[in-house]
C-alpha cells in the first residue's frame, strides 16, 4: 500500500467519512474514494467494513 492509501485506511478505520478525510488531506472526496478502493483491492476487502477489520487485524489502525 502507498503511504496515502495507508493514511486513508487509518482514517476510514477511525470512522471518518470520505468528505472528512478529504478535508483533512486536502484532496477531493473522489480521490479519497479512489485510494480506499485501491487499498480494498490490494487486501481483498469487498467493502469498507472488511477494510476496517483488516486494518485492525494487521495493526494498521489502533483502538485509542
Amino acid at each position: 500500500m502507498t503511504p496515502r492509501e495507508l493514511e486513508v485506511v487509518r482514517s476510514v478505520a477511525s470512522g471518518l467519512s470520505n468528505d472528512e478525510i478529504a478535508a483533512r488531506t486536502f484532496v477531493s472526496p473522489f480521490t479519497v474514494k479512489t485510494h480506499a478502493n485501491r487499498a480494498m483491492t490490494k487486501v481483498g476487502a469487498r467493502d469498507r467494513a472488511q477494510l476496517v477489520a483488516f486494518a485492525f487485524l494487521a495493526g494498521i489502525a489502533r483502538d485509542d
